[in-house]
């Protein structure tokens, strides 16, 4: 099944950990405006893609091209993991990089904070 171009923005945004609120923010559009995008209600023009892009840090044809499957190992209903080769921009690779750095460090802050108490 073909995933249209809201969908992927929506798993790219939640892939690189953004609210709705943040690129709606960076758009200077509403909450539900942006959440429009997302849901297909709203056609994204190509002007309005390039924004989005630039707010993930991504080309616009990387976002049109997005198939999740090509990054996520899958399951069939029969029990089998299918591989995929991934073939994600080494762009993506480091920003998901730097997230998890981020995300260790503010778990060790939150963990000695805990001890203190």
């Amino acid at each position: 099944m073909k995933k249209n171009i809201g969908t992927k923005v929506r798993q790219l945004r939640e892939l690189k950990g953004f609210t709705q609120e943040y690129i709606a923010s960076q758009l200077g559009v509403s909450q539900r405006a942006y959440s429009k995008i997302e849901t297909n209600e709203t056609r994204l023009d190509w002007e309005k893609l390039n924004k989005i892009a630039d707010i993930l840090e991504m080309n616009p044809t990387d976002i049109a091209t997005f198939d999740d499957n090509l990054i996520f190992n899958n399951c069939h209903q029969s029990g089998k993991f299918e591989q995929f080769i991934n073939q994600i921009p080494e762009k993506l690779i480091e920003q998901y990089e730097k997230r998890i750095t981020h995300l260790e460090n503010e778990i060790a802050f939150l963990r000695e904070e805990l001890k203190k108490r």
